[in-house]
């Protein structure tokens, strides 16, 4: 047999895998989740994320430090308030807990960038992410908390604002806001195509954020839907959006080459608690390797498409692509 192609060859060593590996990883795609609360000392492991933590300030000061070294140097920051009511004001509140773990993160590390998930449900005694009336959201009621969280967070020094709450025409009222108010250097990451996703569960048990009443499916996009992805972006980028996020990130591999595909800006994604949350049960009873299958999934995310992601392995992952 005379075999003139064997792709085989480039594959018989591994220095020649890595000298035509297409996609890599590096500690600059990364950007790793951190949940902050009130109180002092406090490391608290999360029980469905293990390796993932609630950190009072003095310990968000430490971990960003170890974040630094690693060379991960940009961060999203959940914050779990000290009250809740029906509108969610503590989200806006200059004393609220992710306005002082931003300055005292920026005050301390001016190189970290830092990124504010934007959303009411945390917030909320009802857990959702709009203002609830009579059993319903109210999309534009909503906009002007949202404003109202945008600019306190600018003010505390945020880099970038990431709304995650899914009502029209946020973008644009954030963005709008920000300009008012002289942060028109802030950017806006917006969960563009956040679909009503099974693999959250984790994320609402860190954030005690899972709704009181009913579920999130009249503002969260259909898991069955992919052209309506590309149009909810198209409107997130007409409005000023400078990245777009698809999340979940592994069971929407295809919305996120999708995005990739149509639009020119950066495409972030985001590895949510679920899909991390698994695959830690089943390393724990020995079943899969994590680090073979963090890294196969992660690297899936970006060879989609993806050039940020947003993940709980993020540490871990640097620690394992150095060994």
């Amino acid at each position: 047999m005379n075999l003139k192609k064997r792709p085989r060859r480039l594959r018989r060593s591994e220095n020649i895998r890595n000298l035509v590996r297409e996609t890599n990883l590096s500690a600059a795609d990364f950007v790793k989740p951190l949940f902050v609360v009130n109180g002092e000392n406090i490391k608290e492991e999360i029980p469905s994320m293990p390796d993932n933590y609630h950190l009072s300030l003095d310990q968000l000061e430490m971990e960003a430090e170890r974040l630094l070294d690693l060379g991960i140097k940009a961060v999203i920051l959940f914050g779990l308030p000290e009250y809740k009511d029906a509108e969610g004001s503590s989200a806006w509140q200059q004393d609220g807990i992710v306005q002082k773990a931003v300055r005292q993160l920026k005050n301390k590390f001016p190189e970290i960038f830092v990124i504010t998930d934007l959303c009411l449900c945390q917030y909320t005694d009802h857990g959702h992410c709009g203002i609830l009336e009579a059993g319903n959201i109210k999309n534009d009621a909503t906009l002007s908390k949202l404003a109202k969280i945008a600019i306190s967070y600018a003010e505390a020094g945020a880099d970038m604002i990431a709304p995650s709450d899914m009502m029209d025409g946020r973008v644009a009222k954030i963005r709008q806001v920000l300009d008012q108010n002289g942060f028109k250097e802030v950017g806006i990451m917006s969960y563009s195509a956040k679909y009503h996703s099974a693999f959250y569960g984790p994320f609402r048990d860190a954030a005690h954020s899972a709704p009181g009443q009913g579920d999130r499916s009249s503002y969260q996009m259909d898991a069955a839907n992919s052209d309506e992805a590309l149009r909810e972006m198209e409107l997130d980028v007409e409005e000023g959006a400078d990245i777009i996020m698809v999340k979940p990130a592994l069971s929407y591999l295809d919305i996120i080459q999708k995005a990739s595909d149509n639009f020119k800006l950066p495409i972030a994604a985001y590895n949510v608690s679920g899909e991390y949350a698994m695959v830690k049960a089943a390393a724990e009873k020995g079943w899969v390797d994590e680090k073979k299958v963090a890294l196969e999934i992660l690297t899936s995310i970006k060879r989609a498409g993806a050039d940020i992601i947003i993940t709980y392995w993020a540490d871990s992952a640097v620690q394992w692509l150095n060994e």
